[in-house]
């Protein structure tokens, strides 16, 4: 019973994972059709777009105060369903009210969906006894690639963004609220007592921050990818707009592809090495995109960049678990707040020393960023992080 509980809660939160990837993969990747149907200016949309993850880490912090009362399974099984209700009203609307009410809604949504997945993550995994939460991130990724392809297809055949939203909303709506009903965390798993305040402990935001500024760091430079790479790839590089599209997509495949086997990594040696590990191989991923001499080349560091980055985010939210076990929804919460924080930031800096300098000497810059993790792997845990063990069953010893 108790191992059933355990599968069919990793399973339905999988899922709700896959589905947040494909719905945000939907909305970020048609910001210009959003933009031409709204007849929103080019100096406008900058304001619209940063009010998206402002707006999401105020419904981070909210779930914080949320959650002391409700588990976050409550704000996750209604939270998902809004979110997707705004993407189809970003591409049903006609006034600039309508969008900004949206994209709002989409925005406050996705900050509470966000953080209580990572609660139920971090729950979850310290119930298994074993390192999983890299799998959750796959799935996001995954559902980024599927969510990236719908778009293209939309784009492709001139598809309004109503009719190419209103399919994957009409199947995966319905199957994440279904899914909802197996939703369970470690304690509930495990036919632990309902106690919505037990993570109303205290958490020190001095230990705390040096997970915030890998969290930063780590979205800075997966804005800078996701932002620039086919500007850079064709202005800098010299090479065709068909070729400038693909870096993003190779990007999100190798970060599919590290997350699928990133579980195995911090079971055999551990969050710490796993997190150094990435940190290096990003950073000589940028430092190949700086130094490129060809599109191929440049090709090539988004891969590395892709197979290192994909790893800091889920252990750090890992981290933060095992930090404060008494107060692990607070902590997640907090740390949430700060992956919007790397993307409000990572684009426009990057932006800005390539316009004052050179946009080669602006990809360094990230890289300083992300060998900065390097100083803070200590607190990703030492030995007991490596969860260890061949067989997924419940542990009592806080394993994050």
């Amino acid at each position: 019973m108790t191992n059933a509980g355990l599968r069919h809660g990793r399973a339905s939160l999988t899922l709700s994972f896959f589905v947040q990837g494909v719905t945000f993969a939907l909305l970020v990747t048609r910001i210009p059709a959003i933009q031409d149907r709204y007849g929103i200016s080019d100096g406008l949309l900058p304001a619209f777009l940063a009010a998206v993850p402002i707006l999401a880490g105020v419904g981070s912090v909210v779930t914080e105060k949320v959650v002391l009362r409700v588990r976050p399974r409550i704000v996750l099984r209604w939270a998902q369903p809004v979110v997707m209700l705004a993407l189809l009203g970003a591409g049903a609307g006609n006034a600039m009210w309508e969008a900004a009410l949206a994209l709002g809604l989409f925005g406050l949504a996705v900050g509470a969906l966000d953080a209580s997945m990572n609660m139920m993550g971090v729950s979850l995994q310290r119930a298994y006894g074993r390192s999983i939460m890299l799998g959750f991130h796959a799935a996001y990724s995954l559902g980024g690639i599927a969510g990236a392809s719908m778009a293209w297809a939309g784009a492709h055949w001139d598809l309004s963004l109503l009719v190419s939203y209103l399919p994957a909303v009409v199947v995966l709506l319905p199957a994440a609220f279904a899914g909802s009903r197996w939703y369970s965390d470690g304690a509930s798993a495990q036919g632990g007592a309902e106690d919505p305040g037990r993570n109303a402990g205290s958490v020190s935001f001095k230990l705390l921050m040096p997970l915030c500024l890998v969290m930063s760091f780590a979205y800075i430079g997966d804005s800078t990818v996701s932002n620039w790479s086919a500007k850079y790839l064709q202005d800098v590089l010299g090479s065709s707009e068909q070729m400038s599209t693909l870096p993003y997509n190779v990007y999100m495949v190798t970060t599919l592809l590290g997350r699928a086997v990133g579980d195995l990594g911090v079971r055999r040696f551990g969050a710490v090495a796993v997190v150094r590990s990435g940190s290096v191989l990003a950073a000589a991923g940028f430092v190949v995109v700086a130094t490129a001499g060809g599109a191929w080349t440049g090709m090539l560091g988004f891969t590395l960049l892709g197979l290192g980055l994909c790893v800091i985010v889920p252990q750090t939210f890992a981290a933060g678990g095992r930090l404060f076990p008494g107060a692990s929804d607070t902590a997640i919460a907090r740390l949430n707040v700060f992956n919007y924080v790397g993307f409000l930031v990572g684009s426009p800096l990057v932006g800005a020393i390539g316009d004052a300098w050179s946009y080669r000497g602006a990809m360094l810059v990230p890289m300083v960023l992300v060998l900065a993790t390097l100083v803070y792997a200590k607190s990703f845990g030492a030995e007991p992080a490596r969860y260890g063990g061949g067989h997924e069953r419940a542990r009592t010893a806080d394993v994050g």
